[in-house]
């Protein structure tokens, strides 16, 4: 079956996503505080933070579920909070507990939020897309959580919208439904659909996003595409593996000055600096000094990983 244009969509200047000095306030706690965020039409966006840092707040301002203390939110050059009624049949909304009627059927649940549109996708084809043709009449309660959030996800598109809000869009899914979701992803931006997405998955981000916002405490600290991201303050990285838990001091006396070798995790260490052949060699020579072998040796930049934890920490959030 060809698959339909998932989207409606026209060419616009204005941005899909325009957020200009927001707070918002739960008592004494700022969930967001003074946040500056755009998403322009046709590209995803991938917010990312640990938790806590103010996402699920800043996305529900967006999707009108919240209002914002103070500050100016624009979504389809709307406002949200006074404008719902003309923006809701332009977006698209993928809330991860799902939000279907625990007892509808997945084919009725679709068909239900199919209806509330001009022009929805078919919605059979849409099931059939999401591997979700054996489970038409099966209660929502009944689906598995993998076919709850492919559900949630299709209830999000069947109505072609301009813009998709996705939270966690891939979470408890296998790896099979993890990369039809991103095919997805990547056909709606096709399609000049706009998409600002949450994820803990930092691989997701780097594939599916043009550009990335990393927020802590209710601010932005970090935004840019991917490689603008992993490139700054990376001049250069020597990353190996070899058995866990080898002694680097000696490696630490041999190298130029300025080097601090660490185990980053269990056998696999890693190196920044200026990384040129001598130093290639010099740890080459000292792994054999300890006869081991150093395998998967390579020169990089740092990975958006390193960036996250490098801006909002290694401490454990509740």
């Amino acid at each position: 079956m060809t698959a339909p244009p998932l989207s409606s969509s026209t060419t616009v200047t204005t941005p899909a996503v325009a957020l200009h000095g927001v707070r918002k306030s739960y008592g004494d706690v700022a969930a967001v505080d003074g946040l500056d965020l755009v998403l322009e039409r046709g590209r995803v966006l991938a917010l990312l933070g640990p938790n806590g840092a103010g996402k699920t707040t800043t996305v529900e301002m967006c999707e009108g579920f919240v209002s914002a203390d103070s500050g100016d939110v624009r979504i389809l050059g709307l406002d949200p909070a006074t404008q719902s009624a003309q923006l809701r049949p332009r977006i698209g909304v993928m809330l991860q507990g799902g939000g279907a009627y625990p007892g509808s059927r997945a084919g009725e649940m679709l068909r239900l939020v199919a209806s509330y549109s001009a022009d929805p996708i078919d919605p059979t084809w849409l099931l059939s897309r999401l591997g979700l043709t054996d489970a038409v009449r099966t209660p929502y309660r009944r689906l598995s959580g993998g076919q709850q959030q492919r559900l949630s996800l299709a209830c999000a598109l069947v109505g072609r919208p301009e813009l998709v809000f996705l939270d966690e869009p891939t979470a408890g899914l296998d790896a099979q439904a993890r990369l039809l979701v991103w095919d997805l992803i990547d056909a709606l931006r096709r399609d000049g659909v706009s998409v600002l997405l949450t994820t803990h998955l930092m691989d997701e981000a780097e594939q599916l996003a043009d550009d990335l916002v990393i927020i802590d405490h209710g601010k932005v600290v970090a935004s840019g595409t991917p490689t603008e991201l992993t490139s700054r303050g990376a001049e250069g990285q020597l990353r190996f593996s070899a058995p866990a838990g080898l002694d680097l001091t000696l490696l630490q006396t041999v190298l130029p000055e300025g080097f601090d070798p660490i185990e980053a995790s269990p056998g696999n260490y890693l190196l920044e600096g200026t990384i040129d052949p001598q130093v290639l060699a010099t740890v080459t020579s000292w792994c054999a000094r300890l006869n081991v072998l150093a395998t998967d040796l390579r020169v990089e930049q740092r990975s958006l990983e390193d960036v996250f934890l490098e801006l909002t920490g290694r401490e454990l959030r509740g």
